[in-house]
């Protein structure tokens, strides 16, 4: 029987994070929490788009990075698709200004995509299933937000802005083969916005275990139950990352020791970048993975889903790890800024 995951891999990936950083001690000075809160979080600083940033930008600062190791003609993409809950047009495609700007229109297909933190890994499971199909030879997987987060509020803390970029195509030619993939989505609402709301709203302690550690677990156990696959397997585990605690935790409930998930850990250093959250940290491990490396990977989205992949290294990543900037160039380059001026940036400041 065919398997869709295993005609299909990883071409190339780019990430891309905003220079500047708050860090959350500026937070509790402003509206006092508890000088514990950050740490217990495990996040001691966040990632904040400039002035003349937003997700398409960032998006689009990825991309370019993901070509760059791809080493293909724009034009051989054949499907553009971004996910993100933080898109700067209300109704105008983000895909389209990105495909636009990298020179991949005019044939090509393009589509915004919404599943909170997990519209970026339902893109990269659908370009599975097309480049198997023979639908498009490459296809772009863009993940990109920038923070949303109601001032004063917890989530404060953690949102933050960052990008990821994946140029899927056929297995042969990829740096990581999909080997298997594994879905588990029930109606969970444990993090959500209505129209003309401008902040998302969450349930608090409810977005843990109902909603991010049971469906990651059974993602993850269905992965397992698919494959025949154990933690022993795998060289690295890459979970969603709301803060630096969660990920630990469902990794500790896996079976997975915390030196297999550290490498891709990258929200301690710049908060939880949404729908680029997992899929950077999938970034950071492809920066530094060899070949015969498996790699577990788990995003999640809120309301709710999780996808679990199981991704093989190939002999070709030595040659494009240095085609482009890696996580840690970006992590080491940045700025710090004070809360004003994370206002002044993030719009948070309305005049009339």
């Amino acid at each position: 029987m065919k398997i869709p995951e295993k005609e299909a891999g990883i071409i190339g990936w780019g990430s891309y994070i905003p220079r500047w950083r708050l860090k959350l001690e500026e937070i509790t000075r402003i509206w006092g929490f508890a000088p514990e809160t950050p740490h217990g979080l495990m996040v001691e600083e966040k990632s904040v788009a400039g002035i003349d940033e937003d997700a398409v930008t960032l998006g689009w600062e990825a991309a370019k990075n993901a070509l760059a190791r791809a080493e293909i003609d724009p034009k051989e993409i054949g499907a553009v698709w971004f996910g993100t809950e933080s898109k700067p047009y209300a109704v105008k495609p983000s895909a389209t200004i990105i495909a636009e700007a990298l020179g991949i229109t005019p044939d090509t297909m393009a589509s915004d995509l919404e599943f909170a933190c997990r519209a970026a890994s339902e893109a990269l499971r659908i370009s599975i299933a097309t480049i198997a199909s023979g639908m498009v030879k490459y296809a772009l997987v863009i993940g990109s937000d920038t923070a949303q987060a109601n001032p004063g509020d917890v989530l404060e803390y953690t949102a933050s802005s960052a990008a990821t970029a994946f140029i899927t195509g056929p297995a042969d030619q990829a740096v990581a083969v999909f080997e298997a993939s594994y879905t588990y989505v029930t109606d969970t609402p444990d993090f959500w916005r209505r129209a003309h709301v401008p902040y998302p709203l969450h349930g608090e302690g409810f977005t843990g275990e109902p909603a991010y550690f049971h469906h990651i677990i059974n993602a993850v156990k269905g992965l397992f139950e698919k494959t025949g696959l154990k933690p022993d397997d795998f060289d690295y585990a890459i979970f969603h990352q709301p803060n630096g605690k969660f990920p630990l935790t469902v990794g500790r409930r896996l079976g997975f020791p915390k030196e297999k998930i550290l490498p891709g850990l990258i929200t301690p250093y710049i908060g939880n970048s949404y729908n680029s959250s997992a899929l950077i940290g999938l970034s950071r491990v492809l920066d530094i993975a060899k070949p015969g490396q498996r790699i577990l990977l788990a995003p999640f989205g809120s309301g709710a889903g999780s996808d679990a992949y199981s991704i093989i290294v190939t002999d070709k990543i030595l040659e494009k790890q240095d085609k482009a900037p890696r996580v840690d160039d970006y992590l080491a380059r940045k700025h710090y800024i004070d809360y004003a001026l994370y206002a002044k940036y993030r719009g948070l400041i309305k005049r009339i």
